[in-house]
């Protein structure tokens, strides 16, 4: 008996990997068997834990390098993409179909892929169903991160109609300058008095490029607006660094998706952080479409390109209020993106706190120890110069903050411009961008806007504004407003007044033009478009008193 004790262990160390593979299997069988089918799809959480990489995927070619042709083919069951689109119709919620993804010939097996977006799929339809339920679609369960109460003004057009006023059409008198039209002139050609939305890049009767009411169908998976999770069922893997990466959608206003392509670029081109993109050729279950647009995700990844800080993301839920200091009351609010469990949210909701709190002398004497001013100010003229009203104050609330912990300081980043260059073309330095049908408003006067607008932020006169804390006080500041001005007439000289802008249009086109199946007379016709979008933008801020010094 004695012998035979001690000859069960010695075989136990001879076999221990039968041993451990039995053992895994047992599980695995438990897990499919034992408790339940395991669905297709799940939804997860991120870990409480920092981010630990454990295999990154370097691939064929440099994901972002527009000099090349790009492939990506994605690969799902049917019945697992169909669940998906039932429970997002029923419940808005947008979970995880595990798929196979080729990215230029390097398969990645069991990634994650979603659908992505709040505004951009309140236009999708499937089987006769609808999700523009929340947005004057005749009630239902709102989609999920529309802020409650978020409605479009009455008769609102979403911009891209692609509708041209006629040149018989009787000028407006100011008292309807900011009223909804049902024809719209195209953006470079304004009219004075007219209210404009300004046409969608792409135009062609469109609804916008993956904006409001874009025109997207379950059926056609191949031009729906995605994320792709390299991680969300293979722990701690990356490729090129990227834990996440989204697929543009492609819909019947603008197939390039142009304007935020050339967005990316400017910011990128102004020197603050932007994030990086590409056009590719794009199937998915044998389904291919016309080159679709590849965004860099602003995930642990891109963090550690900022430098050493914590990156959170302003969520379309949440607002910018102070609601104490028990950091669970801020779930809605923020997200933090990297060094989960080693650092939280502490350093955001001193800020809100403070922002808020602050008076018009302490904000003018502080802000300066707790942001980076001048980034900011670049911040603020872009959101303006690319006439993007979906910014950190506008219904999305889209924007992240980074902050350096060396420094101490925020940093605010750009994010989401699929409706920059959607706008009025004519605005000025110092006006208001809106979602709406005329030339903005002072933003000296948001605030006030704001404040008597109606929950879910509708403004009069065909408006939308929601406005955020933080811009208005730093506008509202006269030095901070000077400090705005002077990088507004930068940045002018930098990107407009140049050529720098029409430039990087023309290089969007180039790179669109590389990838299989492209449409070189259509993206010809956004470019067209965008340019001379950019030519009357040019010409109007040229004039502007904050630009001439007049």
């Amino acid at each position: 008996m004695t012998r035979l004790r001690h000859r069960i262990p010695v075989k136990l160390r001879h076999n221990w990997k039968l041993v451990a593979l039995c053992v895994a299997f047992l599980a695995a069988c438990w897990g499919v068997f034992g408790s339940g089918t395991i669905r297709p799809y799940v939804t997860t959480s991120q870990t409480t834990e920092a981010a630990t990489v454990v295999t990154n995927l370097t691939g064929t070619k440099d994901l972002f390098d527009a000099s090349v042709p790009h492939q990506v083919t994605l690969t799902f069951p049917d019945a697992a993409y169909e669940d998906m689109l039932a429970e997002y119709l029923k419940e808005g919620e947008k979970k995880y179909v595990e798929a196979d993804l080729t990215i230029d010939g390097t398969r990645i097996p069991s990634v994650g892929v979603r659908l992505k977006g709040n505004s951009t799929l309140m236009g999708l339809t499937w089987k006769g169903q609808s999700a523009q339920r929340g947005m004057g679609g005749g009630g239902g369960r709102r989609p999920a991160g529309v802020p409650e109460g978020f409605q479009p003004p009455d008769g609102f057009q979403p911009p891209g109609n692609g509708r041209q006023q006629p040149a018989d059409q009787p000028q407006a008198d100011q008292s309807q300058a900011d009223q909804p039209q049902a024809d719209q002139p195209q953006a470079g050609q304004p009219q004075t008095g007219q209210p404009q939305t300004g046409r969608q890049p792409g135009g062609g009767g469109g609804r916008g490029p993956g904006g409001f009411g874009a025109q997207l169908k379950g059926e056609e998976p191949e031009n729906l607006p995605w994320l792709i999770s390299f991680d969300e069922f293979v722990e701690g893997r990356r490729y090129q660094g990227h834990s996440q990466v989204a697929v543009r959608p492609a819909s019947t206003g603008s197939t390039a998706m142009l304007n935020e392509a050339l967005g990316i670029a400017l910011v990128g081109a102004s020197g603050e952080p932007t994030q990086r993109s590409t056009y590719s050729s794009f199937t998915v279950n044998g389904r291919s479409s016309t080159p679709r647009l590849l965004v860099e995700y602003l995930d642990e990844g891109y963090a550690e390109t900022l430098g050493d800080g914590v990156l959170y993301k302003s969520l379309a839920s949440g607002s910018f209020t102070y609601k104490g200091e028990d950091q669970t009351e801020y779930t809605t609010d923020f997200k933090q993106i990297n060094k989960v469990g080693g650092k939280d949210m502490q350093p955001v909701i001193e800020l809100v706190k403070w922002v808020n709190e602050a008076s018009d002398a302490e904000f003018a004497k502080g802000l300066a120890d707790r942001l980076d001013v001048e980034s900011f100010a670049r911040y603020l003229v872009l959101q303006n110069m690319m006439v993007n009203f979906d910014d950190m104050a506008g219904p999305g609330k889209n924007y992240y903050l980074w902050y350096d912990l060396d420094t101490k300081k925020f940093k605010v980043v750009t994010w989401d411009l699929n409706l920059a260059f959607n706008g009025n073309a004519e605005s000025g330095v110092n006006d208001t961008i809106s979602m709406g049908f005329g030339r903005g408003r002072p933003q000296q006067n948001q605030q006030n806007e704001q404040a008597q607008a109606p929950p879910g932020g509708g403004g009069g006169g065909g408006m939308m504004r929601m406005g955020h804390p933080l811009k208005e006080k730093f506008l509202a500041n006269a030095t901070f407003k000077k400090l705005y001005e002077e990088q507004y007439r930068a940045l002018y000289t930098k990107l407009l007044g140049s050529g720098t802008a029409t430039g990087l249009v023309n290089d969007l086109v180039a790179a669109y033009n590389l990838n299989e199946k492209s449409d070189p007379a259509k993206i010809e016709e956004e470019a067209k478009t965008l340019r001379t979008f950019l030519q009357t933008r040019t010409q109007t801020l040229r004039a502007d008193k904050a630009i001439t010094g007049a």
